[in-house]
């Protein structure tokens, strides 16, 4: 009798409970364990022996969490020559595995073969084997011999479940090959793989998307895996507005004919508060749907002894890679070289050239910043060797003295007068911002026309007026008002942090609030003290410790959860180099400017002596 497809068998509940993730059980219509396989891309395509298929009109399919199908024979694409085949199996809920992209394996390399559960094998080289389909015997050359403990070569004798499981390399996770049970040589029956190579047209085809689709890393890291790097990159620094942003068509523009045009570096340059990081966010998040390597930077990440662009590069890319592989099915054991160059030869060989976003740079460290001429000519070389490209997100300030060549820089539209060529990035046009207040729901009239076009205004506004436990100003408010009841709104969520630790409610929220509101004007204040405007380590462990004494105690001497950690969660201040700065770069100008002495600096500069 067959059993229900709802309730699977013992061999299926044992296939899963030894095989591991990322396979899928391919059973006949009784029941019977056929085979294992692996799916190759987005579309569910499973690659598994061709042993495992043959001479089946139906195959039953069985993924994750109790997910499966029944495929006839047309989804099946036979490679017998090969001793493979291909099952377009669809959605059985398994995220699909990465195939090598090297042409060998090496001899005495140890790999993970999935025989009665995961086990180490050892290549003991290539050969030639024999495999018989149905129709006739097929001489498979290059096939891996494989030496296999007891218990392992017990397993694939007994066929059924391991034939057609993938063989994986333990430093890479990649899949080196695929097990056949029918396999043979005159010396040994047991102990062979097939490996996957582009030698027919459909499993060439399903090897390229597979390298397109399917991250691999380390020695094996393709182009999906490096778009995936670079992706979690922008995830770090992306800002994550309450609504979709507004298009802004003329700088949409500017950035697509700078992708399709031959200049080296394009200048996004505006005030704070302009929307630039929003902006790069957009481009990072359309070009990494497309396929296309887009690697973002902050002049914070960048240190004093960087000698290019590329350094900082490495260090983003090795975050990436940690962040990455740690929710891997099989994460590599060695991420291998991820220097930027290595990374932009395999983006230049696939069609994808790198491209650098690099925002705010003015956060660089101060004695960077003095060299900087020597450190954009040796990012200018290394842009050029490897076929790199570089959008700059800046002030007009940075812009007029970062160095580089006019004739490397896209054009863009028009400028102020003596501002090397850049796509100027102001407050949005009428329509945009009229469509940006409706996204935000913010009403006609509730912001000073002065203000109601300025990006992060509105925002700021839309974040005050979406929380229930603020006070939204009466309108028509400016740029001042919404500032200052953002950094209220900041303060009382840092508190409320701060009171769940101790139970606290009502007034005692309030006296947080409160000290919250002085402890940010006294890292504003003393930001300004700084050469490049952040608030030094120490100071930050001074305003804002972590736990332990120092933090806020309740009446009854219990201790409330760190400033730090309220502080960074709420993102008042960010991490920057080896220190912080306010999340918002305006809305620092802002706070530190109620803290400029204006006569002691005029005094400082007109009449103090030299």
């Amino acid at each position: 009798m067959m059993p229900s497809l709802d309730t699977p068998g013992y061999a299926l509940e044992r296939f899963r409970s030894t095989a591991g993730p990322g396979l899928v059980a391919l059973h006949d219509l009784a029941g019977r364990p056929r085979g294992t396989g692996f799916v190759a891309d987005r579309h569910g395509t499973v690659i598994t022996s061709h042993e495992a298929v043959d001479g089946l009109p139906r195959l039953v399919l069985h993924g994750a969490e109790g997910r499966h199908g029944i495929v006839t024979a047309d989804a099946v694409i036979p490679l017998p020559a090969l001793g493979l085949a291909l099952v377009r199996g669809g959605d059985l809920g398994v995220a699909p595995l990465p195939v090598t992209s090297r042409d060998t394996v090496r001899t005495g390399a140890y790999v993970r073969i999935p025989a009665g559960g995961w086990r180490e094998a050892r290549v003991l080289g290539t050969t030639t084997v024999t495999y018989t389909a149905t129709d006739r015997a097929h001489r498979v050359p290059g096939a891996l011999e494989l030496a296999v403990g007891t218990a392992g070569r017990d397993a694939l004798r007994l066929g059924g479940g391991a034939a057609g499981g993938p063989v994986l390399d333990p430093a890479t996770g990649t899949v080196v090959g695929v097990l056949g049970t029918a396999l043979r040589t005159s010396a040994s029956d047991v102990g062979f793989a097939v490996p996957l190579r582009p030698t027919i047209p459909a499993l060439a085809a399903l090897l390229m998307e597979n390298a397109a689709t399917v991250p691999a890393y380390g020695t094996d890291l393709n182009l999906a895996g490096l778009v995936g790097l670079t992706a979690a990159s922008a995830a770090r620094h992306a800002p994550q507005p309450l609504v979709e942003p507004v298009e802004r068509t003329g700088v949409r523009a500017e950035l697509y004919a700078f992708e399709r045009g031959g200049a080296t570096v394009l200048g996004l340059v505006g005030p704070p508060g302009s929307g630039r990081s929003t902006e790069l966010a957009a481009l990072a998040a359309r070009r990494h749907g497309a396929g296309l390597p887009t690697l973002w930077l902050r002049g914070a990440d960048l240190r004093e002894d960087d000698t290019s662009l590329a350094d900082a590069a490495r260090r983003a890319l090795e975050r990436a890679a940690d962040d990455v592989t740690a929710s891997l099915p099989f994460p590599p054991q060695d991420l291998g070289d991820l220097t930027p160059e290595r990374l932009a030869a395999l983006a230049r060989t696939a069609g994808r050239p790198l491209l650098i976003l690099l925002d705010d740079p003015e956060q660089m460290p101060p004695g960077l910043y003095r060299r900087r001429a020597a450190w954009t000519e040796e990012t200018l070389r290394r842009l050029h060797a490897t076929g790199t490209r570089l959008v700059v997100s800046c002030g007009a300030a940075h812009w007029e003295e970062a160095g580089y060549p006019p004739a490397l820089l896209h054009r863009g539209g028009a400028r102020p007068e003596g501002l090397p060529p850049c796509v100027v990035l102001g407050d949005l046009t009428a329509d945009e911002a009229r469509e940006a207040r409706a996204r935000h729901g913010i009403p006609e009239g509730a912001v000073t026309e002065a203000d109601a076009a300025h990006p992060l205004t509105l925002r700021l506004l839309a974040e005050v007026r979406s929380d229930v436990a603020a006070t939204a100003p009466d309108g028509p408010v400016d740029r001042d008002d919404v500032f200052a009841a953002h950094l209220d709104l900041t303060c009382l969520r840092i508190a409320q942090r701060l009171a769940g630790g101790l139970g606290a409610r009502g007034t005692a929220v309030r006296r947080l609030a409160v000290r919250a509101a002085g402890k940010a004007h006294e890292a504003a204040r003393r930001c300004l003290g700084t050469e490049d405007g952040t608030l030094d380590r120490a100071s930050f462990e001074e305003l804002f410790p972590a736990s332990g004494p120092g933090t806020v105690f309740d009446e009854h001497g219990g201790t409330a959860p760190g400033w730090a950690d309220a502080v960074l969660a709420e993102g008042l201040l960010v991490p920057a180099g080896d220190g912080h700065r306010f999340g918002h770069e305006e809305l620092a100008d802002w706070l530190q400017g109620a803290h400029l002495d204006l006569d002691g600096a005029l005094h400082t500069l007109v009449h103090a002596p030299t």
